[in-house]
């Protein structure tokens, strides 16, 4: 049995069955599944699961956090399953069936900066660097910048803005680019129509305002003329000449003869969508940024800014879980543009730490629940760094409270970084290390802004926590009461599952077992007609044959008891099954009652495997003896 065979096992049951997966992919740490009914999907059996660290339905994928070994269970879960696993972007089309219109709409705007993301990190990080170098007199009693006193760092100034207007001035060739790749055109053609909006022919954007009209150079046609206008980091209207390239090139796709397309449809498609860029959608989308940023920016600047960064620092993280955060992206950029900096990407930073915050103190409160640690420790430091799904989802919103702490501090922090003018340079990094692109003047500020989003949620979630968590959430199944009855943290002694006559695994006939490439163990020929559990824990898996049972202890052990050899042939005659899937049971508890004689009338076995699939190596004190069940101490585990 491969590592993930059971689990993937596990997984296709739970989701609903072959028959209730669409479409199934995967990417860096989560399966993603476009299931024909959700409701079909049993969340608390697959949070069971050992190798699932959490859920959350998400864009119409329903979603299950694997972590770093995704691609390996990825694979075990095709073979079990059967399904061809299709692209993410087969996935992303298959999942819009489940989408309301607004959520396609944020996740295709979404899926139109995702590319350029990286670079706009960067480059707000290299003007933090460069504001704190050209701009703040730290020198000579406070007279000079850095820039001021050294040739080298005049130097690294100088040279660091030739990324920074890369990514910035010449941001509209990034957004058409990737409008035509996401919509499956050309994409030299997009990366052509982004550079005509910037070109150096043009006026810069930035000198317009100050430009008298009559100053503005044109083309001139003789009857008409034409404003050679630049959209240096204009978004709207790049977005909108994106969209036109792209939908012009379909039509000519659509009605021009294949045998003429290369010459035709380029043509065709780039000279009337630069004419259109320049004449309509150029001026419409200037307008249309300018008026979305004067509203946030009035928002964010009246008498009741605290009141609108209050509801919008609470509310962002709600955002995140139905993808409609995307549009922020559009609006931080198109603060920059307008006004040279963003005051509100400082609170979807702070709201991020607030909801790390909630997980660092779930990770306090659950210290000694080991498999809650594996899901909060990475979410926690993922979070911190800027990526946030794998706290809300893993953690926060499996117990609620948490994040609602996160975004009660998170509100706490947006009114603070508002109520202070905290400005940044640019979008960034969404964490902790956001400040660094924060005005270095506003350090201090947006400092005492983060301690708020650190101490609120951590407060506020570990005082909630001591009175809401179970000693199951708080110490893990193997020191809590579960079911009536206490486990210990020492382990079980093993006892034996059935009555019969216990044989080594190596002498038996079927090679599947006695090779132990599915784990070493034991045989029992068996005698009587009942089986039991040989240890307390959960039963991950029961044939609906009857025939074998998957067990994994309080202590981490993982047992396969298969009863007889090639029994799965007779289809569940013979087997009385007693337990299911997913239910607790305790050392003793009857599995299966079974009756040898049809068995062994149908030329059956009764050589029994029991083999422990998590890897222990165990050696046998008896050995072609008689046991019976419930009977401890003929095995050691070494």
């Amino acid at each position: 049995m491969a590592k993930y065979t059971k689990d993937a096992t596990d997984l296709l049951t739970y989701v609903g069955g072959k028959e209730n997966i669409s479409a199934v992919t995967h990417c860096v740490t989560r399966m993603r599944f476009v299931l024909i009914d959700d409701k079909k999907a049993d969340v608390k059996k697959i949070e069971t699961i050992p190798s699932a660290k959490g859920t959350f339905t998400q864009s119409g994928q329903f979603q299950v956090i694997i972590g770093n070994d995704v691609q390996e269970f990825y694979n075990e879960f095709i073979t079990v399953s059967g399904i061809e696993g299709v692209s993410k972007d087969a996935a992303k089309q298959a999942a819009k069936t489940n989408q309301t219109w607004i959520q396609r709409l944020m996740g295709n705007l979404g899926e139109i900066f995702a590319p350029l993301i990286p670079a706009l990190i960067c480059g707000g990080l290299i003007l933090g660097f460069r504001n704190i170098i050209d701009a703040i007199k730290l020198f000579e009693d406070g007279t000079k910048t850095l820039v001021e006193i050294s040739q080298f760092w005049s130097g690294v100034d100088s040279f660091l803005w030739l990324i920074g207007e890369a990514v910035f001035h010449f941001l509209p060739v990034g957004i058409v680019w990737s409008i035509t790749k996401k919509m499956g055109t050309t994409q030299i053609l997009g990366i052509i129509l982004g550079i005509t909006l910037v070109s150096p022919q043009l006026l810069n954007a930035y000198a317009v305002a100050s430009t008298a009209a009559a100053d503005i150079p044109v083309w001139n046609f003789g009857s008409f003329s034409i404003q050679m206008i630049g959209y240096q980091a204009q978004v709207i209207p790049a977005m909108m000449a994106g969209f036109v390239l792209v939908y012009l090139e379909k039509f000519w796709h659509k009605h021009c003869p294949e045998a003429i397309s290369m010459i035709v449809v380029p043509f065709l498609s780039l000279i009337p969508a630069v004419i259109i860029a320049h004449t309509i959608v150029g001026p419409i989308g200037w307008k249309i940024g300018d008026m979305i940023s004067q509203v946030v920016y009035a928002g964010l600047s009246s008498n009741v800014k605290w009141l609108f960064a209050g509801v919008f620092g609470f509310v962002y993280a709600p955002l995140v879980i139905t993808g409609l955060h995307h549009m922020t992206n559009a609006i931080d950029t198109q603060l920059v543009s307008t006004y040279g900096y963003t005051i509100l990407w400082p609170m979807i930073a702070l709201s991020n730490i607030a909801q790390g915050s909630a997980v660092l103190a779930m990770i306090t409160l659950q210290k000694k629940n080991e498999r809650a640690q594996q899901v909060n420790i990475p979410a926690c430091i993922s979070c911190y760094l800027g990526v946030t799904e794998p706290a809300l989802f893993g953690v926060n919103l499996k117990y609620m409270f948490p994040f609602i702490s996160g975004m009660i501090g998170s509100s706490v922090a947006a009114m603070l970084s508002i109520g202070f003018g905290v400005k940044a340079v640019s979008i960034g990094v969404g964490g902790l290390p956001g400040i660094l692109s924060i005005f270095a003047e506003y350090w201090g500020f947006f400092a005492l802004a983060m301690a708020a989003a650190i101490i609120i949620p951590f407060a506020l979630t570990y005082v909630i926590g001591k009175k809401k968590l179970s000693d199951e959430d708080l110490f893990g199944e193997a020191n809590s009461l579960v079911n009536g009855y206490q486990h210990s943290s020492e382990p079980e002694i093993f006892a034996s599952p059935m009555d019969g006559k216990i044989l080594p695994l190596e002498e038996i006939e079927d090679a599947a077992f006695s090779s132990k490439a599915m784990g070493d163990g034991f045989a029992i020929e068996l005698s009587g007609d009942e089986v039991v559990a040989p240890v307390s824990g959960e039963i991950v898996m029961s044939f609906p044959t009857g025939h074998a049972y998957g067990i994994k202890s309080d202590d981490g052990k993982e047992i396969l008891i298969h009863i007889g050899m090639d029994t799965v042939e007779l289809n569940g005659e013979g087997f009385d099954v007693k337990v299911k899937a997913g239910q607790r049971v305790k050392q003793g508890d009857v599995l299966v009652k079974v009756n040898k004689d049809i068995l062994t009338s149908h030329g059956k076995s009764l050589v029994s495997p029991v083999v422990f699939t998590s890897g222990e190596k165990v050696e046998l004190h008896k050995k072609n003896e008689t046991i019976t069940k419930n009977e401890k101490g003929f095995i050691a585990f070494i």
